[in-house]
């Protein structure tokens, strides 16, 4: 080991006598990933005073401080979990902790630092991103002679946050093949390879990013600590745009491989968390899990390897699970999107849909009535590489091709095209039914010989009844008059109930239409 990983080595040891005076060790639990059978045990971070790990080293960097620097008081920047840990540590140690963090910063997360901290803590809310606060956070420090609490780029910080290695390697489950450590900064992923390292050399320490924040790998890459352009924020716990200068040359030695996953991958594995253990990890959390899921799909790991993966915290907020269950998709499925050409012809939406195997499941359409003859429907489908490959050689046999875009802009936005003009006799309808396959084409099938679909908007949403936005054209006001009454009396049987949009729904929906064409 570099001298500089033997001193990181000593603070580990230095703050095991200090972080259980604020909080108690944490436990490691073995997961049960379906059709997963190597050994994965996940430890437990989340389970911490502050629900996440940052409160060790925290607490172990201000407990450290003399008494004059503590009298004085902290400051410190954050946009979440580190806060915590400072106002916890500021409560407990009788400080005073001025904590910057970005305007962006939610109402929950400011909460539960002043719940943590009390009258301790003073909360100064400044810049649209961590960057900006960080940077008036070692300003302010500086021009009162007041410490800095590091989250990541101190010895001592990453010292406490070691302990949590410290605690695996004493829990008598060791030794593992595979340690897992996300990274943002790189402390917690420095320290924790470093106590590892030095009881379990053989083990294997795999660094894991965010595809979009890889700013630890792009510097080991390059061999220069470089800022990355963009940042992404979606695991806001590991967003941070240039590698540390302490941490940088500790995760160049100690880590032996970087791996990057994707948003998409992460709330599978958050799913997957949830799944196994009834537990949300925050996105950031569940990262190292998303890379041994990633390895193992692509065949790296073998089934007699055991592997650790670190659930560093679970302060999610509420208003994002939406958002990471419609990414998780359905469990163990891959969701794409998939935009197929189809001829303006009654009852063509009904045939596409029947290409999709029994195995897959529809979870977004995303459909309007435009100019052409060729019209362009995006169907979100989760399923299987096979249910896939069973879509496409059954359009092929219909001389169509589907094609992927599941990234672009407008799909992912659900940004509906339609030409109100060109409709004829429309109804726009809020429509439920139940979730289950075949439920949606079972209604069509019944009034496909009336109706042609105009308009869909359908997302999945993990309830048992679905709900969509419909819209229907007719070429005659009796077939309009003639499938509403059949469709009434569907309700409650074949779907759940369907009732038109209200008129002033209606009038903003098809506002640049003539009032003779409705």
């Amino acid at each position: 080991m570099s001298a500089l990983s033997e001193k990181l080595f000593q603070e580990i040891l230095f703050a095991r006598q200090r972080v259980y005076e604020v909080g108690k060790p944490t436990p490691l639990q073995k997961l049960n990933l379906r059709d997963i059978p190597a050994a994965v045990y996940a430890k437990r971070e989340d389970l911490g005073p502050i629900k996440a790990y940052k409160w060790r080293g925290a607490y172990n960097c201000m407990a450290a401080l003399t008494p004059e620097q503590r009298a004085g008081g902290v400051v410190a920047a954050s946009a979440g979990n580190h806060a915590q840990g400072v106002a916890l540590a500021a409560k407990y140690l009788n400080c005073k902790a001025r904590i910057f963090m970005p305007l962006s910063t939610p109402e929950v997360k400011q909460r539960e630092v002043r719940r943590h901290g009390g009258e301790h803590v003073e909360i100064v809310l400044h810049g649209d991103s961590y960057d900006a606060a960080s940077a008036a956070a070692h300003a302010y420090a500086r021009q009162n002679h007041l410490t800095f609490v590091h989250p990541y780029d101190d010895l001592v910080t990453m010292g406490g946050q070691g302990t949590l290695a410290d605690e695996v390697v004493m829990s008598g489950e060791g030794p593992f093949d595979r340690v897992y450590v996300q990274i943002g900064g790189g402390g917690m992923a420095a320290a924790t390879a470093c106590w590892i390292k030095k009881f379990w050399p053989e083990a294997k320490v795999i660094g894991v990013e965010g595809v979009d924040q890889a700013s630890m790998k792009l510097a080991i890459e390059t061999g220069e600590r470089t800022s990355l352009e963009y940042v992404d924020v979606f695991c806001d716990g590991t967003a941070v745009r240039t590698a540390g200068e302490n941490t940088f040359p500790l995760c160049r030695e100690l880590i032996d491989e970087f791996v990057t996953v994707t948003n998409d991958e992460v709330c599978h594995a958050m799913r997957a968390m949830w799944d196994s253990s009834r537990v949300v990890p925050e996105a950031s959390g569940a990262m190292g899990l998303a890379a041994f899921m990633q390895q193992w799909q692509h065949g790296e790991i073998g089934e007699r390897e055991k592997c650790l993966v670190i659930i560093s915290g679970a302060n999610m907020d509420f208003s994002q699970m939406g958002l990471v269950a419609r990414m998780a998709g359905i469990d163990g499925c891959e969701t794409r999107y998939l935009r197929i050409p189809m001829e303006t012809k009654r009852g063509q939406i009904l045939k596409y849909l029947r290409s999709v195997p029994e195995g897959a499941t529809i979870v977004d359409v995303q459909y309007g009535r435009v100019a052409g003859e060729i019209q362009y429907p995006v169907f979100g489908v989760a399923g299987t590489q096979s249910d896939f490959k069973i879509i496409e050689q059954r359009l092929a046999e219909k001389g169509l091709n589907a094609e992927d875009v599941s990234n672009d802009e407008d799909v992912r936005f659900r940004m509906i095209h339609y030409d109100a003009e060109r409709l004829s006799h429309p109804v726009f309808v809020q429509i439920e039914f139940s979730e289950r396959p075949g439920a949606f084409l079972d209604f069509m099938a019944a009034i496909g010989d009336l109706a042609s679909l105009c308009y869909f908007n359908y997302v999945y949403s993990g309830e048992r009844v679905g709900r969509a936005l419909m819209g229907m054209e007719f070429e005659s006001r009796e077939d309009r008059d003639i499938c509403r009454a059949r469709a009434d009396k569907l309700a409650g049987t074949v779907i759940q109930g369907i009732h038109e949009v209200s008129p002033a729904a209606r009038k903003r929906i098809l506002d640049t239409m003539s009032p003779s064409s409705c």
